[in-house]
């Protein structure tokens, strides 16, 4: 399967195009903009795409990161992969920027379990928990420092992403920091979107503190040693 992946959700603007039955990326182009994702997406694609060789027709799946991240960045990417799949009458599935950091995490530290874990500002931070083999022991969720910091020393032995350094500090615990950026590499999302089931169709992860926070009493589920 060829398919294409786009990552808007931070400051870089990412394309690669990716063959699922051979394992290899056959092209890419990322550029870091901070801002502008909207005027040079389809530039970027096109560098990819030329870089791999083949035009759209040759698509058959479109992988996007979902967020957290960029309210604006998301939006694009999203955008931009609906209407390529609705085009090209293709599948378009969506990544998650946290699965993807605790995936890259992995393939650079070995199996374990990661929290990643970015920044979103007003005190807040997203974090979600992924076991050895990358399935979701805690969805993305909205959480302070504090919440964070207990989490990662209850559970997690390695944190990555942009608040993993804020996070061991505040824990005051033997924690491992892995990769800190507010992303991954794009050719993470392509190894992801390709293993994951067609569902419907991706839409913007955005997290917010009043429907995000754990419950009061929140306990995570038990993870076996």
């Amino acid at each position: 399967m060829i398919l294409l992946a786009i990552d808007t959700a931070s400051s870089l603007c990412a394309a690669c195009v990716y063959d699922s039955a051979t394992g290899r990326e056959l092209g890419r182009a990322v550029l870091d903009l901070g801002k502008g994702h909207a005027e040079h997406l389809m530039s970027v694609v096109g560098d990819a795409l030329s870089q791999a060789g083949i035009g759209f027709p040759a698509l058959e799946r479109v992988v996007v990161a979902v967020g957290p991240g960029s309210f604006t960045g998301v939006r694009v990417g999203v955008a931009a992969a609906r209407g390529f799949a609705m085009a090209l009458n293709i599948p378009a599935v969506g990544v998650t920027t946290l699965e993807a950091i605790a995936a890259e995490a992995r393939e650079r530290f070995g199996k374990t379990t990661v929290m990643a874990a970015l920044d979103a500002g007003r005190g807040e931070i997203n974090v979600a928990l992924y076991d050895d083999a990358g399935a979701p022991l805690l969805e993305p969720v909205a959480v302070t420092l504090g919440e964070a910091a207990r989490l990662a020393s209850d559970h997690a032995p390695l944190v990555a992403g942009s608040a993993a350094a804020a996070i061991a500090a505040e824990a005051n615990a033997d924690l491992r920091v892995g990769t800190a950026g507010s992303t991954a590499d794009i050719g993470i999302f392509a190894v992801i979107g390709a293993g994951k089931p067609v569902g419907d169709k991706p839409k913007p992860l955005y997290l917010r503190d009043a429907d995000a926070k754990p419950q009061a009493g929140f306990v995570l589920p038990r993870i076996p040693s």
